[in-house]
């Protein structure tokens, strides 16, 4: 991430940190990224070097992160928080559901981690990171270190 700013602090740009070896984690960047038409997310993997450096500069540890992060407005989101900030700004009909907002974080959590404790198992891994698709490689942090 050598001379990146942190783009996090910007209003309209949000960073969205993914396990890149999750099927589900790859799936929903897929997801995010059809549905994003204003470009407002840029993604890295958590194996990646941006994703280490940007952690470290919120305050987290990447060794304690099981799948996803939001840096959005220089501050760090996790789990259903995460989840429901990034729904909230993608295209209708999906804002509708930040309604879950309303539910006690604690019980949100709770699913959030259920669903994350099993993922790998229900939806499989990589051995590694992938490419991202060309058309979409500008918005990776570190789409540089595929090429």
């Amino acid at each position: 991430m050598t001379g990146l700013t942190d783009p996090t602090a910007a209003p309209d740009q949000a960073i969205v940190l993914f396990d890149g070896v999750c099927n589900l984690c790859r799936g929903s960047v897929r997801f995010v990224l059809s549905r994003d038409p204003r470009r407002r997310f840029r993604f890295a993997s958590l194996q990646s070097a941006s994703a280490r450096a940007l952690l470290a500069r919120h305050g987290l540890s990447p060794d304690a992160l099981s799948s996803i992060v939001l840096l959005e407005g220089g501050r760090a989101y996790t789990r259903s928080a995460a989840l429901l900030r990034i729904v909230r700004r993608l295209r209708p009909p999906w804002p509708l559901l930040y309604v879950a907002v309303l539910v006690p974080r604690p019980l949100r959590d709770a699913l959030y981690d259920f669903v994350a404790g099993r993922r790998l198992r229900w939806f499989g891994r990589r051995d590694a990171c992938s490419l991202p698709d060309p058309a979409a490689r500008e918005r990776f942090l570190d789409a540089g270190e595929w090429s």
